[in-house]
């Protein structure tokens, strides 16, 4: 599995993509399918952005994607919940398309994996035991997020408990990173993979960073980096997917579509793709010559400035 799992070979993946991010910049000057008042394309285009880096990097998605609006004083997505619910799944979206161009071999590797271990009814090859892991690692947190949905949006979510679960969980990626890990993604487990599964159930709080907490827990578990994060981003796939589902039957298909939905959606969605596919790309290369001090530190530096922010009065410490 190990010499299967690489980068993508065709040029027309990135020349997509940049044609795709060519099309964000076009809609969002010309102001497509926007509403006054609501949120514009060109924020759309930055959070975009801001959900494709932070979902792969181990720095947190939800997280940040709290924190722009909170730091940029962008209202709308406080103010209209319906909005913002929609919007978070067309997100979702986005990187889920850029996980599965990217993973597309591995994908169709590990599907047809399990389709044979079930028509056998057993598990003998290593992509047949990754691909049930897979599922396995899935159902803490779809569990967690089902029965905990009211909780997390109500309770969690804050500037300041994101600073501080920002914190706490840059010293968790620091020692995990540390730990001897030496072993490759055909090496996990069972039980392994269950551990994985509890822990990315965690990062249904805002600021914890599913990828980040999925990857300590690999590492400390004995995968190296390069496994680690690979392990992390396949699972990004079923959790995503089935989040996508979920949200998207009863957020935007039994529900109405806000005004001012089409141009932010179609700009959002694209840029979360692409530059989700730059993320996994660019961390993959890092993590194999390198540390993961560098989110360490950037998770650190990020969780003070929330902070200070907040202990100056410069913004408010909740919504």
């Amino acid at each position: 599995m190990r010499t299967i799992l690489g980068l993508p070979r065709s040029f027309g993946i990135y020349a997509g993509a940049g044609a795709a991010l060519l099309l964000c910049l076009g809609l969002a000057a010309a102001r497509v399918g926007e509403e006054p008042g609501a949120l514009s394309n060109w924020q759309a285009l930055a959070l975009g952005l801001v959900q494709g880096l932070t979902e792969l990097l181990p720095i947190s998605s939800s997280g940040h994607l709290i924190l722009v609006p909170w730091l940029a004083d962008w209202r709308y997505l406080e103010a209209d919940d319906e909005f913002n619910q929609t919007f978070d799944v067309a997100l979702h979206l986005g990187t889920l398309v850029a996980v599965a161009m990217y993973f597309r071999r591995d994908v169709a590797l590990l599907v047809r994996a399990a389709l044979t271990s079930l028509r056998r009814r057993s598990i003998d090859e290593p992509s047949e035991r990754i691909a049930w892991y897979i599922a396995i690692a899935t159902v803490p947190a779809a569990v967690v997020g089902a029965l905990g949905e009211e909780v997390i949006a109500n309770r969690l979510g804050e500037p300041w408990q994101i600073a501080i679960l920002l914190a706490v969980f840059a010293v968790v990626l620091w020692l995990a990173d540390r730990s001897r890990s030496d072993r490759g993604l055909e090496d996990i487990r069972l039980k392994g993979a269950v551990t994985i599964g509890l822990v990315q159930a965690l990062a249904l709080a805002p600021g914890v960073s599913r990828s980040g907490v999925t990857i300590s827990a690999a590492r400390f578990l004995g995968l190296d980096r390069d496994s680690a994060a690979r392990f992390s981003f396949l699972l990004v796939l079923p959790t995503t997917l089935g989040a996508v589902l979920y949200k998207g039957v009863s957020d935007v298909l039994l529900a109405d579509l806000p005004p001012g939905s089409t141009g932010p959606f179609v700009v959002g969605t694209i840029a979360a793709g692409v530059s989700g596919l730059f993320a996994i790309w660019a961390l993959l290369g890092y993590v194999r010559r390198h540390t993961y001090s560098v989110f360490v530190l950037y998770r650190l530096i990020a969780a003070a400035i929330v902070l200070l922010l907040i202990a100056t009065g410069v913004r408010e410490a909740g919504f």
